[in-house]
């Protein structure tokens, strides 16, 4: 490469031999683009030269506009190579370095997104930052054609105060995250704030929070749904059925191929950003399968397992792990593949098809999908519903017209709810069928790329939600598809002394783990072990919840940091209570020290759980909407919670029963362990020990329920086990 033309003909740059489908995207830019390294900053420093930081994602859609706009451009490419050097970042691959200078630019810009353009000293120390910046400059916004240089003459001219600034940024980042934290006493008035806030921020007529743009934010849900089982506030309820009705009515649904884009960009879930997250499909599924157990309507659980179609069939790799995303655009233009004009769902179905196509999801000649800058109606339909269908489990591939005959004999004379059922169930039928042919024809057109990386981290959410699937939906599949994910975590991203890798792909395993690694691994390994109760998933948990704490701990004041005690930390070691798109590491972990306390009768882990608690009580007690999952740790603390431990012989019918009593309900603080009859030696013992003399009741299957550290009589009723459980 000419790095003082930018000029590169069919030369690849320094990210040619990455893993990450993001810096591969970026290794044909006329930018000499270098991954996060010693050489490009031991470059920057022998050269003098400032660093342009570019982080991003590959299915970020402003991140693939700033790219074609201004890093395929040879003259921004030639600004950037003579005067910088140049560092380009996967933000899931590495979101260490983006969470700390994304401190950086919220601190400096009151605003934080990607694509993230930081420019800073070659010691790491940042002076500017912003997020999408156009070529040439626009209604505000400063172009880099106008940016770059002035920051060059600068460094040129004024480098010293530029340093004096980088530092004084540095420290002011520095002192967030290591002054001494205030400590206080949480109380249920923390949940009830958070409750308060919730309802205060909700929309009434269309569900979810605030308003545009709009995210689905399933933490919020669940933690809502737990405040109502412990409270009985119906309104709590209220909001959540509200969220996920419209939600799954909504464009931010596939209607035609499930799953759930990213968010809405309007207040009425109609518009999405089309992008497909893998964590988003893993915790909204959670979402929808506990309003599942909560309210037994069956939309909900079949939203589930529509979701869960969508990950294995589109999201899972041969070897088992889970991929990361699939972007918004396709053929460069975002939401392509996902619309419908009028004409097409003509050609493609029947008229009675098409007819009920276009009534159910507004589809309109004109299209119901305006473009984003003129406001103009673009001839493209994104499917939706006005209103929520009766769901009806049939089976779509039974013989339309043996429907369409009862329907016919069916007389006017006899009960009206037999017909409307019969029309219902025709129509249901007919939408699946119709629903396939669209499917099958959008398979042929152009697919948006997928981000094929496999992260620990958001494969330990889908191994949860699958599993918890497994559980309310009975459903083998989904075991299954939970436990392949977890052995192959297990042997391919993890070594012998518990140490976890960040990223698998290609066959290489790579980036030491950070603290979500841990935290959903482990979160998903409870949830696997409930689900089978296969002891080495509940092993496993417990030893990666050990290396956490040896590795991540705060010794001085409680919490763990993002990072591990043996890796670099780009300007700060930080730690994160904050609850985002993604619940944040210390949330999931603080229930894990908690669940994982009371399942083996440890109690240092609840004491480490409590300490964390104090660590981060004073940003919990300002601002408890913003760490809703912490918020359901606290309700499992301030609640009474229970551990249950089932015996009996595994295979039979009474075990069964009662271990498919307990997974049916919406019981929220509890842990659950089995240990099996007549086995000697049995391996759960060695975990938990509390468990020893615990025995089946006159061969039958009996649970023993604790309660605030005290024990009920033995159960071999499952109705009274519950309904013990329900009435605590």
């Amino acid at each position: 490469m000419n790095e003082e033309t930018g000029e590169t003909g069919k030369q690849p740059n320094h990210l040619i031999n990455e893993k990450s489908p993001y810096l591969l995207q970026h290794a044909y830019n006329p930018v000499n683009w270098y991954p996060w390294g010693d050489k490009a900053f031991e470059k920057a420093k022998n050269e003098d030269k400032p660093i342009f930081l570019s982080i991003g994602y590959s299915t970020c859609h402003w991140c693939h506009v700033m790219e074609n706009e201004s890093f395929e451009d040879p003259e921004i490419a030639q600004i950037l190579n003579k005067n910088f050097v140049c560092i380009k970042v996967d933000r899931e691959e590495r979101p260490d370095i983006d969470s700390a200078y994304m401190d950086v630019c919220q601190a400096l810009t009151g605003r934080g997104g990607w694509p993230l353009t930081i420019i800073m000293t070659p010691d790491k120390k940042p002076f500017s930052a912003a997020t999408y910046l156009p070529k040439e400059s626009r209604f505000g916004l400063t172009g880099l054609i106008d940016l770059l240089p002035r920051i060059n003459d600068m460094w040129s001219k004024q480098k010293r105060e530029l340093v004096s600034r980088a530092e004084q940024i540095t420290s002011s980042v520095e002192e967030v995250f290591t002054k001494l934290p205030e400590t206080r006493e949480l109380s249920n008035q923390e949940l009830d704030a958070a409750y308060e806030s919730l309802l205060e921020n909700h929309d009434p007529e269309y569900g979810g929070f605030g308003n545009a743009p709009k995210f689905p934010s399933p933490h919020n849900l669940m933690f809502l749904m737990r405040y109502w089982e412990r409270t009985s506030n119906n309104k709590a309820l209220e909001m959540v059925e509200k969220t996920l009705k419209n939600m799954r009515m909504g464009g931010i649904y596939d209607h035609i191929g499930f799953g759930f884009h990213r968010y809405s960009t309007d207040r009425y879930w109609m518009v999405p950003h089309f992008e497909k997250m893998l964590y988003d499909q893993a915790l909204l599924s959670m979402a929808y399968i506990e309003a599942y157990q909560a309210t037994g309507k069956i939309e909900y659980g079949n939203t589930a397992k529509d979701v869960f179609t969508y990950v294995l069939r589109d999201l899972t790799s041969k070897e088992g792990g889970f991929y990361s995303a699939v972007d918004a655009d396709s053929e460069g233009v975002e939401g392509k593949f996902y619309t419908w004009t009028y004409d097409e769902i003509q050609k493609i179905l029947s008229k009675a098809e098409a007819n009920i196509v276009t009534n159910l999801f507004n589809i309109q000649k004109e299209g119901n999908f305006r473009d984003e800058k003129t406001g103009n109606l673009t001839g493209k339909n994104i499917p939706h519903l006005i209103e929520t269908p009766l769901y009806i489990d049939v089976e779509p591939d039974e013989e339309l017209d043996e429907f369409q005959k009862k329907l016919n004999e069916s007389h006017e004379k006899r009960d009206a709810w037999k017909r409307n059922l019969l029309k219902t169930i025709y129509s249901q039928k007919r939408l699946e069928v119709a629903r396939r042919k669209l499917f099958e024809a959008r398979e042929n057109r152009v697919h948006p790329a997928k981000d094929d990386k496999i992260l620990t981290d958001w494969n330990g959410l889908m191994i949860a939600a699958l599993s918890k699937g497994a559980q309310v939906l009975d459903d083998k599949e989904y075991a299954n598809s939970a436990r392949k994910a977890a052995d192959f975590i297990i042997k391919n991203m993890s070594d012998s002394s518990g140490q976890l890798m960040h990223r698998y792909r290609d066959g290489d395993s790579d980036i030491i783990g950070f603290i979500d690694d841990y935290a959903f691994l482990t979160w998903g390994l409870i949830e696997l072990y409930e689900t089978t109760f296969e002891v080495k998933y509940l092993e496993k948990a417990l030893e990666y919840n050990n290396y956490l704490i040896n590795h991540f701990w705060d010794d001085n004041n409680g919490g763990f940091y993002f990072t591990p005690d043996n890796e670099e930390t780009p300007i700060v070691r930080k730690k994160e209570i904050y609850d985002g798109a993604l619940p944040s590491g210390n949330s999931v972990a603080l229930m894990n020290l908690l669940r994982l306390g009371r399942m083996t009768g440890n109690s240092e882990l609840e004491k480490k759980a409590s300490d964390s608690i104090k660590s981060f009580s004073k940003s919990l007690s300002r601002n408890p909407i913003a760490s809703t999952h912490s918020m359901q740790a606290l309700d499992f603390v301030q609640g009474t919670s229970s551990e249950v431990v089932i015996t009996g012989d595994f295979q039979s019918e009474d075990t069964q029963n009662m271990i498919n009593s307990l997974k049916s309900e919406f019981i929220p603080r509890k842990v659950v362990l089995f240990k099996p009859d007549k086995v000697q030696s049995p391996e759960i013992v060695n975990i938990a020990g509390f468990t020893r003399d615990m025995n089946s009741q006159d061969g039958k299957a009996t649970a023993y329920i604790c309660q605030n550290y005290s024990c009920s009589s033995p159960k071999t009723d499952a109705d009274d086990m519950v309904k013990l459980l329900k009435n605590i």
